[in-house]
């Protein structure tokens, strides 16, 4: 049988959280040496290497931030059990780890996460943005326990997984209120050569923007493109160009970033997904997600894609 020192796992805990060996060694009363001599063992007790080098700062590999996640949850349990005896109440939340695919609309994650934080029992929700591709790669291995994006797992994911619809919505298109009042007569035509502001290519509202445009002959002025929605938005309320938006999310991008509505459509829908490696969802916070969002959110939707398992090769037999 393989025994983890957890010793090691503690030192290794301490420099993650507080960034840098000189840090965890005040903390631990040690030298720097002896928790770097502990850290490589562990390293070759697991066959990983956990850190990288970025200039002087110690930085966590892939494998690292896994291995940080479950550290942080022994030393919480470790914790718990402590105060359990000392006869104080735990009261520990449930956790909830979120991936969030790099191109979904920040409004729509936290509304469809809400839910979660207003269920009888507390819940903790740690969220980590990336592209989808690497979020499912981590599903597959527990380290989440949903990923949020856009657009199903393709075929091509080599990790079994099940994407659940939770809803759909159809798109506004919002501006400055200068820009607004110029572009709203004659929509959707008069966005041909309007200053437009697109997500990247690898996004799904992307694609659908650009099919939408195309089938109706519009050229709008592409004046920037953004990874992160919430910047795109940003630019939009600077006046600098049109952007688009789920329409579930209209109240709230008016509000918060002083936009005007200058058209909306229901022929280019966005759908969202919540992808679990599970078919049947377990996860109590999982389950009011899903529920509040397909019930309340997004409300009657078209009917749901088949949930599909994407599969590895491997997990197929072949």
């Amino acid at each position: 049988m393989e025994w983890l020192n957890y010793h090691h796992l503690l030192y290794f805990w301490m420099v993650g959280r507080e960034g840098s060996i000189a840090q965890a060694s005040k903390k631990l009363l040690l030298a720097q040496p002896t928790i770097t001599g502990q850290i490589r063992a562990l390293e070759t007790a697991l066959g990983e290497k956990l850190f990288t080098r970025s200039g002087r700062n110690l930085v966590l590999t892939d494998v690292g931030r896994l291995v940080y996640r479950y550290a942080n949850e022994i030393f919480s349990l470790g914790r718990e059990l402590t105060d359990v005896l000392k006869g104080r109440p735990a009261g520990r939340p449930v956790r909830l780890i979120v991936g969030i695919s790099d191109g979904m609309t920040k409004l729509i994650a936290h509304r469809i996460l809400q839910p979660a934080l207003t269920m009888p029992e507390p819940v903790q929700i740690v969220c980590h943005e990336d592209r989808p591709e690497r979020l499912l790669a981590e599903l597959a291995t527990s380290g989440l326990d949903l990923v949020l994006t856009d657009a199903p797992a393709g075929p091509l994911i080599r990790v079994r997984a099940f994407s659940h619809l939770l809803g759909s919505s159809g798109t506004s298109f919002f501006g400055s209120s200068t820009l607004a009042a110029r572009y709203r007569k004659n929509f959707p035509a008069s966005l041909n050569g309007a200053p437009f502001l697109l997500p990247l290519e690898n996004a799904a509202l992307r694609r659908s923007l650009e099919q939408w445009f195309e089938a109706r002959s519009i050229r709008p002025l592409v004046v920037g493109e953004f990874q992160d929605s919430a910047l795109l938005k940003a630019f939009g309320h600077a006046g600098v160009g049109v952007f688009a938006a789920p329409t579930v999310t209209e109240k709230e991008v008016r509000r918060q970033y002083g936009v005007s509505v200058l058209g909306r459509t229901e022929s280019l829908l966005e759908r969202f997904y919540a992808i679990s490696v599970e078919r049947k969802l377990k996860h109590p916070a999982v389950v009011a997600i899903v529920e509040a969002a397909r019930d309340q959110m997004f409300g009657p939707t078209p009917q749901p894609d088949p949930v599909r398992p994407h599969c590895a090769a491997s997990a197929m037999g072949g």
